[in-house]
């Protein structure tokens, strides 16, 4: 018996890589690491340094918007309700919402207090907020009562 051979019927190794399954393996991890990669950079410890700047001049009537230790607000010397933030500040700065706001907070008060504070002042218009500190004091001394109102400064 004659057998007749096809060349069709050798089996062939396949000569093109199939880079489908490849390129979806890499679209997942680069998805991957564009999620995790802000992530990461957040729990950085940080020993930020203090800053040597002169501060900025005080304006003749600057607004002091005061978070105190007990999570409530004062506009000046005058305590305020948060729901009526947005109304006192216009009236205080008669109006301009381009007056810059000095911000101050008691050391006790959390971030998440201070940020909500921020929100509302968004919020109400008030873009220029400057935060400010006791200027040359190291950390974790007392500030004297006759030199707190004469040493704030903003940033």
């Amino acid at each position: 018996m004659l057998r007749i051979r096809h060349t069709d019927e050798n089996p062939h190794e396949a000569s093109e890589i199939n880079v489908t399954p490849f390129i979806d393996v890499m679209l997942v991890l680069l998805v991957i690491f564009m999620v995790t990669a802000p992530l990461t950079t957040v729990n950085v410890p940080v020993d930020l340094p203090s800053s040597s700047e002169k501060p900025a001049p005080r304006p003749d009537d600057p607004v002091f918007l005061t978070v105190k230790a007990d999570h409530s607000l004062a506009l000046g010397e005058e305590t305020i309700a948060t729901e009526t933030l947005a109304t006192a500040l216009n009236s205080a700065t008669k109006g301009n919402k381009e007056q810059r706001i000095f911000l101050r907070a008691d050391k006790t008060v959390d971030y998440g207090t201070l940020m909500s504070v921020m929100d509302k002042l968004r919020t109400a218009g008030f873009l220029k907020v400057a935060l400010v500190n006791l200027q040359g004091q190291e950390e974790g001394q007392e500030a004297h009562p006759a030199q707190s109102g004469s040493t704030d400064t903003a940033r």
